[in-house]
């Protein structure tokens, strides 16, 4: 997909020429790397502050996808391409925010703009609860992380598991499970032997307190690979 990268002016208020000097642009969250040419100068002027922006169209939206609105960031959940017979094609989301955990729907017109949250992301294990939080270890420079407790990924995680810790602004906002995981069933219903094609459903109580729908097939003591977006199962491991 295309992506629009816009660059602010220098922190003294003037635009930069643009002759000369080819530069390499930070990576961002998701974004190939993008090269451009500046005119006029041999290398950068000292002491100039550049400010990166990544736009993104709502027709590339994927649930994990990171947007930032109203200064805040905010994670794509879910989402829905409608092309109407009359009147112009949107694009339905599910939206929520990193910061209150709070979630919204809105609808974006397909092609629209959004801006894209630039998040810092690195890979912790967590370790260990502290009271109510979790704390994260960098495993190569021992740095711990606390973060409170949020259900949208506490509820899969367990310890020595390694995860993406978010940070936007310089704030620790949240974490990235891995987008499956395996754990074990600790409560169901008994399985129905043999039944592995009717495809009813039932809860099932998981190793980490989470509870979701498993096939009927299931019982007690077996490992299980859920996607970690969807809260679905997808297999026995």
């Amino acid at each position: 997909p295309k992506h629009d990268v816009t660059v602010a002016t220098m922190a003294s208020g003037r635009a930069p020429s643009m002759r000369g000097v080819r530069t390499r642009l930070p990576r961002f969250e998701g974004l190939p790397t993008v090269r451009w040419t500046r005119r006029g100068e041999a290398r950068p002027p000292r002491g100039a502050s550049w400010t990166v922006r990544a736009s993104l169209s709502s027709n590339d939206f994927r649930p994990g996808v990171t947007i930032e609105l109203d200064g805040a960031p905010w994670r794509v959940q879910e989402f829905l391409h409608v092309k109407p017979g009359k009147g112009a094609a949107f694009v339905r989301t599910k939206l929520k925010n990193y910061i209150t955990g709070g979630t919204v729907e809105k609808t974006f017109r397909a092609g629209e703009k959004v801006q894209q949250a630039n998040l810092n992301r690195t890979t912790k294990q967590y370790t260990y609860m502290d009271g109510d939080q979790y704390v994260f270890m960098d495993m190569t420079t021992y740095e711990e992380t606390r973060l409170p407790k949020d259900d949208a990924w506490a509820k899969y995680l367990k310890e020595g598991m390694e995860c993406e810790v978010l940070v936007w602004n310089d704030k620790v906002i949240g974490v990235d499970l891995p987008k499956t995981v395996v754990l074990e069933v600790v409560e169901t219903d008994p399985g129905l032997r043999g039944d592995t094609q009717s495809g009813g459903s039932k809860p099932a109580t998981l190793e980490t307190g989470a509870v979701i729908q498993v096939p009927l097939f299931i019982n007690i003591g077996e490992k299980i690979k859920i996607d970690t977006r969807s809260d679905q199962y997808l297999s026995r491991d």
